[in-house]
């Protein structure tokens, strides 16, 4: 029996009427306070509600497939639900499933793992092979790469006869499911491999040559025999930044095929592409950097498997998972996600890593884990890229929930999303609105797909997660990203003195606004000497500017500033590609503003130099442009010129983008490039070989295509080369005292229509 202590007893009694009596009036008073807080609440998510139902029913939206599930995180309650279960392309919101189940499979602090081995009978200094096994590690950069080298040289290493790189842990297909819609050399479609450097990318790096007309300089970052250069690389004036660049495949090695012409005086270039022999690849950089350490190697570089006797003499351990799921979710890598499938398919389903063996540990840890059961979904690949996932909203909010649920692995998995206004993928995105900083969420982008899934804590305190995707949108992806930041932006407003209408309302009524021509030539002048500087130091005043700018055409103009301070800034390419339109709110107001400043029309450089580099939005813009240029002579002239330098850079996408074009822009860009090709004035143009190339494609619609554009090309060229009609000569009745001569008839047969 538990003992008493004096005076417990009676202090009970004592409390218990005392008790009695305050419960009792709890009950009758009024309760205001909660009423109040319950009524607050109510009258928040119904504003909620109203204003996303707003943003939904505008333009493009509205005529788009879109999916929209939120939830508050605190009570658990759906706050606004639409079309929430219909299946859509993610994009790169498969990332979020990819992470999540390679998070809870290899967890925060697994490591990825490379081993360097020799013969069993090595002596540690001279070694007849050095192997190395490569079980994965996508986070080997040229640098890491060095300092593995230098510790090699330290075990007392100095002389290898032969690599061999093993890249066994992963089977031979280096590309998922869905890669193959795309033929690119683009860094995002680099394969994978167990032994893997630079995300399977490299660096092509061009500058100018001493004077116009010499040859340009191209480098290679890392440099090695892996690489075979082809360049036609040549110096042009101030305004020659038109080129492009290649990566093909050439058995053991890679080919670079450069082409075009990089302006005089102007500070170097780079552009990064694909690889498509990883272990190689790794194995000839090692070579090169073993030389240079002091480690001669005296033999070559060959693929091959480690003997199951070999020594080894030193393993290279990755940073730690949670770090490098950071570059995956922030800078939404392709080749981390589908590298990671393979991981995990190695780890739990045994060597060789496939895509398969990843997507069954996903698919088990959605269904056991999550609970979203096999067959409910669609997922091919690890990245989102192409048409080859299907997810619904509720999906994605259901594996947000369980991810922020498990606590042991929650700091790690939100620490990897981009915060909006801050870093990552959303950088740029939500400025000035109450998500600064309180959204954290993953982007997803694809050709007629946009998406943003995460989390946000609400300027009142409440937190929600969100997942929103928007498919088959017409017309470009930037009124479709403003409006799923007008949603983001709503749900972080709930709880201010703002709040969610209010914000919504001020954010449409920033999206147009026109300004007086005289102030727009005047602000364009100022924005077009900032982008003149080329100063990446300008980036942040002209993000500003950028979001501070309401006319259209002013904003496309800053646009064009800031892709000019850093043409390398993937962000920097999306918003002069979201800004720059062929409209008369656009590109009609700037060619008033050229003719006034008596310079080319201010961001139809910049297009056409994404044009020419192969960016497929950039060459469908152009092509828009040529058609909105008719009957303008001196914009036809610029868009001539420009259609002639695309033609020789990039001829077999301009053959694409001329094939999905509308009819009156591809006849209006036709004559343009003939125009074009006429004053290029060269028999052998590139253009000429890539149509003929077309012709034999067993794309039969494409074939079809590119014989009648062939045709019309043709018959343009020919009457673009025919002598032009001379305006006929005016003969002038002389005054009766004036002489008959050659001096009384006034000839203007020089003179050509136009001229």
């Amino acid at each position: 029996m538990a003992a008493i202590f004096p005076g417990e007893h009676v202090q009970d009694h004592r409390a218990r009427p005392l008790l009695a009596v305050t419960v009792a009036l709890f009950v009758m008073l009024p309760r205001v306070g909660f009423g109040a807080a319950d009524d607050k609440k109510r009258a928040e998510r119904e504003a909620l509600k109203a204003s996303l139902m707003q943003v939904l029913q505008r333009e493009p939206l509205n005529a788009s497939r879109v999916g929209v599930h939120m939830m508050s995180l605190d009570d658990g309650s759906v706050v606004f639900s639409h079309n929430a279960d219909e299946l859509l392309n993610p994009a790169s919101n498969v990332k979020l499933v990819t992470s999540a189940a390679a998070l809870v499979t290899l967890g925060p602090e697994y490591r990825f793992e490379t081993e360097f081995l020799v013969e069993t009978e090595s002596d540690g200094v001279k070694t007849k092979t050095l192997y190395v096994r490569g079980k994965g590690d996508p986070s080997i950069t040229t640098e890491r790469l060095y300092g593995i080298v230098s510790d090699l040289f330290h075990t007392g290493l100095r002389e290898v006869q032969d690599i061999v790189v093993d890249d066994s842990w992963f089977d031979a297909e280096r590309t998922p499911p869905g890669f193959d819609q795309e033929d690119s050399d683009r860094a995002y479609m680099a394969p994978t491999g167990a032994l893997s450097l630079n995300w399977n990318a490299v660096g092509v790096f061009l500058r100018p040559g001493d004077t116009v007309g010499s040859k340009g300089v191209v480098e290679i970052e890392p440099q090695s025999d892996f690489f075979v250069v082809e360049s036609a690389l040549t110096t042009g004036n101030a305004r020659s930044r038109r080129f492009s660049v290649a990566s093909d495949a050439a058995g053991a090695q890679q080919k670079i095929i450069v082409r075009g012409q990089v302006p005089h005086g102007g500070a170097y270039m780079s552009v990064y592409k694909k690889i498509d022999n990883p272990p190689m690849y790794f194995g000839q950089t090692l070579k090169q950097m073993l030389n240079a350490r002091g480690v001669k190697v005296k033999g070559k570089v060959k693929q091959g498997l480690a003997p199951q006797k070999a020594k080894l003499v030193y393993v290279a351990h990755s940073d730690t998972f949670d770090i490098i799921l950071k570059r995956l979710n922030k800078l939404s890598s392709n080749f981390v996600a589908e590298t990671l499938l393979k991981v995990m398919g190695a780890e739990s389903r045994g060597v060789p890593g496939t895509f398969a063996k990843g997507i069954d540990v996903v698919e088990d840890f959605l269904s056991r884990e999550v609970g979203i059961p096999r067959g409910t979904y669609v997922m091919k690949n690890g990245s989102g890229l192409n048409d080859a996932n299907r997810f619904s909203a509720t999906q994605m909010d259901r594996i947000l929930r369980y991810m922020y649920e498990r606590f042991p692995l929650a700091p790690e998995y939100l620490s990897s999303l981009g915060i909006a206004g801050k870093d990552g993928t959303l950088k740029y995105r939500f400025d000035g609105t109450e998500a600064v900083g309180r959204l954290r969420a993953k982007t997803g982008t694809l050709e007629n797909v946009s998406a943003l899934s995460g989390y946000v804590q609400a300027a009142g305190g409440e937190k929600f997660i969100f997942s929103m995707m928007v498919n088959d949108y017409p017309g470009r992806s930037g009124p479709v990203v403003r409006g799923l930041d007008s949603l983001g932006a709503a749900v972080a407003s709930v709880g201010s003195t703002m709040g969610p209408g209010r914000t919504v309302a001020e954010l449409a009524s920033e999206e147009k606004s026109s300004t007086p021509m005289a102030e727009v030539t005047s602000r364009v002048k100022t924005y077009l000497a900032l982008g003149s500087q080329r100063d990446a130091r300008n980036i942040g005043f002209l993000r500003t500017a950028w979001r501070s700018e309401r006319d259209p055409a002013v904003r496309a103009v800053v646009a064009e500033s800031l892709y000019q301070s850093n043409p390398q800034d993937y962000l920097g390419v999306r918003t002069l590609l979201d800004s720059y339109s062929a409209g008369t709110d656009v590109y009609g107001r700037l060619r008033a503003v050229a003719r006034e400043l008596s310079v080319e029309v201010p961001g139809l450089g910049a297009m056409v130099e994404l044009a020419a580099s192969g960016n497929a939005e950039a060459l469908a813009r152009i092509i828009e442009l040529a058609g909105a240029s008719a009957g303008d002579a001196a914009s036809e002239s610029e868009m001539a010129e420009g259609l002639g330098a695309v033609a020789r850079t990039a001829p077999e996408e301009l053959v694409q983008a001329m094939r999905t074009a509308s009819a009156r822009d591809r006849e209006t860009a036709t004559t343009l490039l003939a125009r074009g090709l006429v004053q290029a004035g060269d028999a052998e143009h590139p253009f000429w070989k890539a149509l003929r190339k077309s012709l034999g494609s067993t794309d039969t619609k494409l074939a079809e295509f590119s014989r009648s554009l062939e045709g019309s090309l043709s018959r343009k060229v020919a009457e673009e080369k025919a002598p032009k009609p001379l305006v006929p000569v005016q003969v002038v009745a002389p005054a009766a005292s004036a002489p008959i001569g050659p001096g009384s008839v006034e000839r203007t047969a020089e003179t050509r229509p136009g001229g």
